[in-house]
């Protein structure tokens, strides 16, 4: 599996399990791997409807600092 797919499902399970703190390393880890801004908005924005809007929301503000940088 690429490092960009593995990176993709980490912060998808994080994400959906609530694991926020480990979200922000795991983040930049998927940005060196090549996971651009637009396809985290896009995975946030699916998992909220699986996940919840809390979930979600959370996940947004940590990745606005991420890829804002």
């Amino acid at each position: 599996m690429s490092p960009h797919n593995r990176s993709m499902i980490t912060v998808s399970a994080l994400i959906a399990g609530g694991n926020f703190e480990q979200l922000t390393p795991h983040l930049q880890k998927a940005k060196k791997n090549g996971v651009t801004k637009d396809e985290i908005v896009e995975m946030i924005t699916h998992l909220s409807f699986y996940a919840g809007w809390p979930k979600a929301w959370s996940a947004f503000n940590i990745a606005k600092q991420i890829y804002n940088d």
